[in-house]
């Protein structure tokens, strides 16, 4: 089955799943204890989600509150890699592209220690489905030709698929996040 196909029926199954069941499956993400060591000032990203994505900022409220500096994604334009600017929960937000929330922008750009990744389907070999524009897979490309960066899906379980047809494009998740457990990539 093609990326499109596979897209289609998780994001299906992920719009399937109940208001009330996924603002849990949030806060059980948020409330496990975080699987990597996150120090006073490193860099989180996360992202504002949409539609029926799983509410990432229970955790990145969490990570803050531990000391992490957080930071949410700004689509630049097609082709190219997102821009990660500051972010702390107060801060005035723009309307970005499609509606979507993203810092001002005087906030500065950062780059991430930990990128907490959006995502349609994924599979045990860490490989993920996104829109299909690339801006994750560009931006965590980019980000690892800089310095190193884990990047942590997060979803529900119900997103997961056998296999993800996958590109030399394709950025490998190191771990993955569902309201039912904690999936290590890292040794894949």
């Amino acid at each position: 089955m093609d990326k499109d196909s596979l897209r289609r029926e998780a994001l299906a199954r992920r719009d399937m799943i109940p208001a009330a069941e996924r603002a849990a499956a949030a806060e059980t993400v948020a409330a496990r204890p975080f699987p990597l060591p996150v120090r006073e000032g490193d860099v989180v990203s996360g992202f504002a989600p949409m539609r029926s994505e799983i509410n990432p900022f229970p955790l990145m409220r969490r990570l803050a509150e531990a000391g992490a500096r957080l930071a949410l994604p700004v689509v630049q334009k097609r082709g190219l890699p997102l821009l990660l600017r500051a972010f702390s929960f107060g801060d005035e937000l723009a309307r970005g592209q499609w509606g979507i929330r993203e810092p001002l922008p005087s906030a500065p750009e950062v780059f991430p220690d930990v990128m907490l990744v959006p995502l349609a389907a994924f599979d045990r070999a860490g490989h993920r489905i996104g829109y299909g524009a690339g801006y994750y897979d560009m931006t965590i490309a980019r980000i690892r030709a800089m310095k190193s960066v884990t990047a942590v899906g997060i979803a529900f379980s119900a997103q997961e698929i056998a296999r993800v047809p996958a590109t030399e494009r394709d950025e490998r998740l190191d771990l993955v996040l569902t309201e039912k457990e904690v999936i290590d990539l890292r040794s894949r």
